[in-house]
């Protein structure tokens, strides 16, 4: 299969935690960073998720938001420090591609956030992902 999703992470499982309708699933990245998911629990039972699981967490670059540095007191429970390695800017938004330990991210954001931020080619940054917007796939 064949996605249109640009990030793709390749990880695995290290820990379900399941409720009444939704799962929060950690993951170790390739690179050894730790990323969350939260997803239904009917999902997390029908890719039978578990400690040591092989996934791919999938996430929209949309959905990836910026900063200059680790933000604090913040619900967003995905910080992934990198470099931006990437910058295409048009009229109004931007592409801005990161490079993580053990990946690679790519951020849709404004324009005006690259230049109110200060963003260039070799600039740090930290990719911001709400644990709701990370799918995860098996294989």
């Amino acid at each position: 299969m064949t996605l249109s999703i640009r990030n793709q992470l390749p990880g695995a499982v290290t820990a379900v935690q399941s409720g009444e309708a939704m799962a929060t699933v950690k993951l170790r990245l390739g690179g050894g960073q730790h990323l969350m998911a939260a997803i239904t629990l009917e999902a997390a039972e029908e890719l039978a998720l578990a400690p040591g699981s092989p996934v791919r967490a999938l996430v929209k670059s949309t959905e990836v938001s910026l900063a200059t540095s680790r933000v604090e007191g913040l619900s967003i429970r995905n910080q992934l420090p990198g470099a931006v390695t990437g910058l295409v800017t048009g009229a109004v938004m931007a592409t801005v591609r990161i490079t993580v330990d053990g990946g690679e991210l790519t951020a849709a954001i404004t324009k005006d956030a690259v230049e109110e931020l200060g963003l260039f080619v070799g600039s740090d940054v930290v990719a911001l992902i709400k644990a709701t917007e990370v799918a995860l796939a098996t294989e």
